[in-house]
């Protein structure tokens, strides 16, 4: 990493280093100027410790995560997701059909579907990142005139959607899933996608709270108009 990337856990301040290296493999936390505690106490730390403390959604966790790891992983996490929520979909729509009918036509007829799910899904979390990343543009960068970084939050908001990781139980045991698990599973994921905002701005509560609320309903808008357009995968087969 570039010098000064590094980010306190506890306060937040620019750091130089993590820790410096003695003579004879000895190790020595740095501690922060700003508040005298280590920058980084998750150094330390078994990665299970860190992955438990990110899905109780801990400011430190989120901090060392996103400001001194280099994990990028967020676009293969992303498709990971998204596959594994279009088969939830796909699933769900043909769940209740039993056709015996072993014709190609109906094989291929499905095959566009589950590719169709995966689209709206996608689509879906383009709007939610989308609707995200230009409420905090106009909050920030244009009525308060602070310094965004899309690239950044872009990637934060990806790797907080690893709530929807718990959609893999359901595709492993095909799971009749309920509307109040995947509630759940929702609100998880948004609880995380608003701690990451605040996390990367180092803003108030109520700040990425609105921005989140503001990408669900573009997510939810885009998700309405698709499922009131007049076509589907069986009506382009026709053509």
């Amino acid at each position: 990493m570039e010098k000064d990337v590094f980010r306190c856990v506890e306060c937040h301040e620019k750091a130089t280093e993590l820790h410096r290296d003695y003579s004879n493999g000895i190790l020595k936390i740095t501690i922060c100027e700003s508040c005298q505690k280590p920058v980084d106490k998750y150094i330390e730390y078994d990665p299970v410790i860190i992955l438990i403390d990110a899905i109780l959604c801990k400011t430190q966790a989120f901090r060392h995560i996103l400001f001194n790891t280099k994990l990028n992983i967020h676009w293969k996490l992303c498709v990971f997701c998204l596959l594994c929520e279009a088969y939830l979909r796909w699933s769900h729509l043909h769940g209740s059909e039993q056709s015996g009918d072993p014709a190609d036509i109906i094989r291929y007829a499905k095959e566009w579907e589950f590719y169709s799910m995966f689209g709206l899904a996608a689509l879906e979390l383009l709007a939610f990142c989308g609707g995200v990343l230009c409420f905090l543009w106009v909050a920030v960068r244009c009525v308060r005139g602070g310094a965004l970084e899309l690239s950044l939050l872009l990637r934060a908001l990806l790797l907080s959607c690893y709530g929807k990781i718990l959609l893999i139980p359901a595709v492993i045991w095909e799971h009749d899933y309920s509307p109040l698990c995947l509630g759940l599973i929702k609100l998880l994921v948004l609880t995380s996608n608003s701690q990451a905002v605040r996390v990367i701005l180092n803003s108030s509560r109520r700040l990425s709270l609105t921005a989140v609320g503001f990408g669900l309903l573009a997510e939810t808008l885009v998700a309405h108009i698709c499922r009131t357009v007049p076509w589907s995968v069986q009506d382009l087969l026709a053509f």
